[in-house]
């Protein structure tokens, strides 16, 4: 039986539906992945749009907070849980917490630009990442929450996943502050990577990762998102013969040339 805090599984045409939804979607990001013009950089906003986007994340992430406690509330007082009610085990947090470490210490650790940059691009790459994989999961899944929470579902999913969708839009967001951050080929083939392993999961019913081949799945599926934030940072490799291209905050010092030569 579907415990509370999980969704149901897909089932019948849905679940094919869906397989092919995520296939087509997929194939369309690595089609993208070989047609446009890459690598590119978003423009770098001013001042003033820097701080809209940072108070954007900040408030978003407030708003989740006292919606998630009413939701709560609600929730609690429509089942009569308690304190002693157990949730569903989350298998996959470790792993999410895990791989968001690896991807701060291997953008710190490049060996340009400055320490400053690289650390701030640490942080964003980092909370970034997982929102690769949960924007459009929540999207797959918002509808079928389970339990539904009385008197009106649809109302207390909105209440939980539109501050949600907030700050997984928001921190993507972030990623424009950085000046290491480039859409590559690479990051299209990962991203697609990642729904094609979706399409697989869909075939199995999109299930909750409570059993071996949804937990697995899952968890291929969000090394793959993490992986498609890190192409994001990586240097670009100069054509043969081709002099190596500074970051995008960095300035050429006197006497480079004849250092690297």
């Amino acid at each position: 039986m579907t415990q509370y805090g999980t969704w149901v599984s897909y089932g019948g045409d849905a679940r094919v539906w869906l397989a092919i939804g995520l296939a087509g979607v997929a194939g369309a990001a690595a089609l993208a992945g070989t047609r446009l013009p890459l690598p590119v950089r978003a423009t770098r906003p001013g001042p003033v749009a820097r701080v809209a986007m940072i108070s954007a994340w900040i408030a978003s992430i407030v708003a989740f907070l006292v919606c998630l406690s009413i939701y709560v509330r609600q929730y609690i007082h429509a089942y009569n849980l308690t304190a002693q009610t157990a949730a569903p085990k989350d298998p996959i947090a470790p792993i999410t917490l895990t791989a968001a470490l690896a991807v701060f210490i291997i953008i710190i650790t490049r060996p340009s630009p400055g320490f400053g940059t690289r650390l701030a691009s640490g942080v964003i790459g980092a909370l970034a990442a997982p929102m690769i994989f949960e924007l459009p999961f929540d999207l797959i899944v918002m509808a079928r929450t389970y339990p539904p929470i009385p008197p009106d579902p649809a109302l207390y999913r909105a209440l939980f996943f539109v501050p949600l969708f907030l700050i997984e839009i928001t921190t993507l967001l972030l990623l424009r502050l950085s000046p290491m951050v480039r859409l590559t080929r690479a990051t299209f083939f990962s991203f697609a990577l990642m729904l094609s392993v979706w399409a697989v999961w869909a075939l199995a019913g999109f299930g909750y990762p409570s059993a071996p081949l949804p937990t697995a799945l899952n968890i291929a599926s969000k090394i793959l998102a993490f992986v498609t934030a890190l192409t994001l940072f990586l240097p670009q490799r100069p054509a043969p013969g081709q002099a190596p291209q500074l970051d995008g905050n960095e300035q050429a010092q006197p006497g480079a040339a004849l250092r690297a030569g």
